[in-house]
């Protein structure tokens, strides 16, 4: 046997075991191989080239609740702005991500505040849900390193289950995050996990319904993991997707002064 047909042979073997593992874990060899473009799809999915939406939050604990809404404008992955515009107490504050970096204002004390990058996964508004977790941005995508462990269905839909692990020196607070994402780009699920693997929080995404012209989660609910009573929801009032937006949208002046 020459040295060059055992090499095939050794290699053949190799794939055909691979195979083999992926078919008895219900995943084809294929799709094992993009579940960072699921990932990168997902996120596409939820905010496409621009997006402009009206949502109400509502803050849940056992003994009180309070609900704000919000409008809100994302260009790309990377840029948004959130604007509060009910109830009239905390009218005008408001929150803007451009790249990397982060700025509040508070209509109160008229001053625009730069935040750090540590504080992106600060609460946003005293709610479950992060700074980061508001923009849904780019950092899931630049800084996980994505691993396809299963499948399951929903609606009829095929569901793929990631596994989504920093990548080594990623500037990220979650030692783990899991993701379930629907064959059309509809993000279910997302399970957040500290640095020793244990849940913190989880984000459902529910209601799935026609909104701004495609099928959408009309409700995100974000809860921590040791929590049955605390929990924010996010339901969707009215969204467009691919609008024009003024150059001055995501300017610190536009957060400050908007309008103007």
């Amino acid at each position: 046997m020459s040295r060059t047909f055992k090499i095939r042979l050794i290699v053949f073997q190799g794939c055909c075991f691979l195979f083999t593992l992926f078919w008895f874990a219900g995943v084809s060899p294929a799709t094992a191989a993009d579940a960072g473009a699921i990932v990168q799809g997902a996120i596409n999915y939820l905010r496409e080239d621009t997006s402009e939406s009206v949502a109400h939050m509502t803050i849940h604990r056992p003994d009180w609740e309070r609900t704000l809404t919000i409008k809100a404008w994302t260009k790309g992955q990377s840029d948004s702005l959130f604007r509060i515009i009910a109830p009239p107490k905390d009218k005008g504050n408001g929150t803007l991500k451009k790249g990397k970096e982060m700025w509040i204002f508070n209509p109160k004390i008229n001053r625009v505040i730069k935040l750090p990058p540590s504080m992106m996964s600060q609460s946003w508004q005293g709610s479950d849900f992060s700074n980061n977790d508001l923009a849904k941005s780019d950092t899931v995508i630049d800084d996980y390193t994505h691993t396809l462990i299963g499948e399951e269905t929903h609606d009829g839909k095929k569901v793929y289950v990631i596994q989504s692990i920093p990548k080594p020196d990623a500037p990220v607070v979650w030692g783990m995050q899991k993701l379930k994402i629907r064959e059309d780009f509809i993000l279910l699920r997302e399970e957040f996990y500290d640095e020793d693997r244990q849940p913190v929080k989880v984000l459902t995404m529910e209601k799935i319904g026609m909104i701004g012209g495609k099928l959408y989660p009309l409700q995100w609910r974000m809860a921590k993991a040791d929590e049955k009573d605390e929990y924010t929801r996010i339901d969707y009032e009215s969204i467009k997707f691919n609008v024009d937006l003024p150059p001055h949208m995501f300017t610190i002046s536009n957060l400050k002064n908007p309008g103007r």
